[in-house]
């Protein structure tokens, strides 16, 4: 595949020089191209692929010049062929290593823990009260956030609760239950999100200790502004969220709704095993549940 993406390249872009090429083919949606260790190139390896580096490049177009941080700003793209193989975007490389949650633990000074705090929170406020009026992707209601939750659990019943332990079943159960029927929880404005905000997807530079990037808007929508400090409690716990949170306008109001949705994640991957039939990605998400 690599001479078929190079090729692709050197048709939309024939002055661009494509001296050295690096191919990271694991990604589950799309396969990437180093190219010169400058630029980043990414193919989507499914139509639903497409769809999604489609709605990315929309929103990316959208907040260009409008956040703090440097994104994943596709400068080059290629949508007039709507398929595989000639579909692609790339950007410039940023420097750094994605911030995992052994890095942030190294961190032991005051002042270096709260100046990445509010790095983050002043991205995702940026991004959280961008207007979206004029955005060209689908708007969702906080109803339809309600019921995607209502199909989400639907599928851990169906597919996940017979490799469950019973235990793990009511809790689950009684988790979204009590979720789903708390009406106050449900109560709030969609907003543009990142949509997968974690430790792989935040950059960090170790040299001067600060957040270089963010990268990776495949799962940006319209939604619930909570689901971004979800992937933030996932990668670094409760404390720092909550640090996050007093720096977020109306922040104390959505921890109960980041408890929830994090709580969701294992079982999330493990769905996503089951559906695609990746046992690795099954198993990794239901070994708490056995």
């Amino acid at each position: 595949m690599k001479n078929i993406y190079v090729e692709r390249i050197r048709e939309l872009y024939p002055d661009l020089e494509l001296n050295q090429i690096e191919v990271n083919d694991i990604g589950q949606n799309n396969d990437v191209l180093i190219v010169n260790d400058t630029l980043v190139f990414r193919f989507p390896k499914y139509i639903e692929g497409i769809n999604k580096l489609e709605k990315e490049t929309k929103v990316l177009d959208h907040i260009k010049g409008k956040v703090s941080l440097p994104i994943s700003y596709p400068q080059y793209r290629s949508f007039d062929l709507y398929e595989v193989g000639k579909v692609f975007t790339g950007y410039q490389l940023i420097e750094g290593s994605p911030l995992w949650p052994q890095t942030m633990k190294e961190l032991n000074n005051e002042e270096q823990i709260q100046d990445l705090s509010s790095q983050l929170v002043e991205f995702l406020s940026e991004l959280h009260f961008q207007p979206i009026a004029n955005l060209d992707i689908k708007k969702q209601s906080v109803e339809d956030i309600r019921q995607s939750i209502v199909e989400l659990y639907v599928n851990f019943k169906d597919k996940l609760f017979p490799y469950m332990n019973e235990n793990s079943r009511s809790e689950v159960s009684q988790n979204f239950e009590g979720f789903l029927s708390n009406d106050k929880l449900l109560n709030f404005s969609t907003v543009l999100i990142h949509g997968d905000f974690g430790a792989s997807n935040i950059l960090w530079d170790s040299k001067r200790k600060v957040v270089s990037g963010v990268i990776d808007f495949g799962e940006t929508e319209i939604g619930d502004p909570a689901y971004d400090f979800a992937g933030l409690l996932a990668s670094y716990g409760q404390p720092f969220v909550e640090r996050c949170l007093n720096q977020y306008p109306e922040g104390t109001k959505v921890l109960e709704r980041i408890i929830f949705y994090k709580s969701t994640f294992a079982l999330q991957e493990a769905l996503h095993g089951f559906e695609n039939n990746d046992i690795k990605a099954f198993e990794n998400g239901i070994k708490d549940y056995r």
